[in-house]
């Protein structure tokens, strides 16, 4: 049944193309929408960004007609701004009266909702105002075109129970089909139906659906990292993988997903040469209250936020301690970016670059929003692999949540892709304290 959807201006700011995503369904947008898109249009930031994108798609269609009256949409809807009728302000609550933006959405969803005979929804991020407006009896929903269901996310992962037969003939052979349907590169255990304790790991090549072994570590590790369990080797196995374009990483605090990620980067640009520079950018947001502007040149005012990949880096190189060394000694991480082959950056500089034949890591990928990670995604030119890591159960970034953010958005969105490859991390490595601390508290 066709609908009406009044839209909130945090759904415009989180998703500039959302106007358009309600298939044949009315979209109204309230005129103080574009009051407090003004506001906002200004600055570097991506809710500017989006709502300048917001005012020109609604000034390109201004020019096919009345957006009062409305326009035909693509898929068969028509989108209007609805004005926002003082009698109508005057019927909400006492404690809902004013001019506030919120109060003028409202009033025009219940406007919608008494002289229309299709159903009306607001949609809006804000929590607070769906609850006001289920107060007031109007329908409403979140904007969740964007979101997964975190419970049900793909983990890369899967046992599949066969006979001795069938694992014999992976190492024999070389390959072995299955007759379960499984994901371009999805890690596989075999489990010999007969003896559980007997098993042999391997994945899916690409999209052919044949399971391969793994391939050969070095014997010395990878840039001296030994995985330390199946889904760290499962990990490895993508990381190290050329044809795999995209590997995205979860895992809760201290299962090792930097550690990997880097260390691989590290024997594919400084071992192999088979990239020109490993790129590791992260978001620049605090966990709780920020300390302020910090002072010194670009490197310094970085050097809290990129701390922790440094840390990773001394692990890697056994440079942690800078006791009786020469004058001239320097960190692992300082050493390979004065030889050009390491360039740690925050993400506010990614965008309008062009980023070829590198191994770009993109750490905390769960601070992101859908579309920053798109924006970071387009920026890869021939050659280039990516890598996501994070933890959606850790997130410091006020507009997304563990379901609507971007790291677990292209999670499910590529699963299916033969040049991406997930694996989710499970066990800790860190140590038996952090372990606990991130399954108890």
């Amino acid at each position: 049944m066709k609908k009406v959807f009044v839209l909130d201006t945090n759904v415009l700011l989180h998703d500039p193309m959302a106007m358009f995503r309600f298939e044949d369904n009315d979209v109204i947008l309230p005129i103080t929408i574009i009051e407090e898109l003004d506001r906002f249009k200004k600055g570097t930031e991506d809710t500017a960004r989006n709502a300048r994108h917001v005012s020109r798609t609604l000034d390109d269609l201004r020019r096919q007609g009345s957006l009062v009256e409305g326009i035909p949409l693509e898929r068969g809807g028509i989108l209007k701004v609805a004005l926002c009728h003082r009698e109508t302000l005057m019927q909400l609550p006492p404690e809902l009266e004013g001019d506030k933006g919120d109060n003028a959405i409202l009033a025009v969803a219940m406007e919608y909702r008494h002289h229309r005979d299709l159903p009306v929804v607001l949609v809006s991020k804000d929590t607070n105002l769906r609850i006001k407006a289920d107060a007031l009896g109007v329908v409403a929903e979140d904007y969740e075109t964007d979101k997964v269901d975190i419970d049900d996310l793909y983990t890369g992962t899967v046992e599949v129970m066969v006979s001795g037969e069938t694992m014999g003939q992976l190492f024999s052979e070389g390959h072995v089909r299955l007759d379960q349907a499984l994901c371009p590169n999805q890690a596989v255990t075999l489990v010999d139906e007969f003896n559980p304790g007997h098993t042999a790991l391997g994945f899916v090549q690409g999209d052919s659906g044949r399971v391969i072994p793994l391939g050969k570590l070095p014997h010395a590790g990878v840039s001296r990292v030994q995985p330390r369990n199946r889904e760290q080797r499962f990990a490895f196995e993508l990381l190290l993988q050329d044809s795999i374009s995209l590997v995205t990483l979860v895992g809760r605090a201290g299962t090792g997903k930097t550690l990997l990620a880097i260390a691989a980067g590290v024997q594919k640009v400084a071992d192999e040469r088979l990239y020109s520079r490993l790129l590791i950018a992260r978001p620049i947001i605090p966990m709780g209250r920020d300390i302020g502007y910090l002072p010194g040149d670009m490197t310094e005012k970085l050097n809290p936020w990129m701390q922790p990949l440094y840390d990773n880096f001394d692990l890697i190189f056994g440079t942690q301690d800078s006791r009786g060394k020469p004058e001239h000694w320097r960190r692992g991480h300082e050493e390979m970016i004065s030889q050009g082959l390491l360039q740690i950056e925050p993400l506010t500089f990614i965008r309008g670059r062009s980023i070829p034949k590198q191994f770009l890591i993109v750490d905390e990928a769960q601070n992101l929003t859908p579309h920053e990670v798109k924006t970071i995604l387009t920026r890869a030119g021939e050659g280039t692999k990516v890598v996501l890591t994070g933890d959606p159960d850790q997130i410091d970034n006020p507009y997304v949540d563990a379901a609507s953010n971007g790291l677990t958005y292209v999670v499910e969105r590529f699963k299916n892709e033969p040049i991406a490859g997930h694996i989710t991390l499970t066990k800790g490595e860190r140590s038996d304290l952090a372990e606990r601390s991130a399954m108890l508290l």
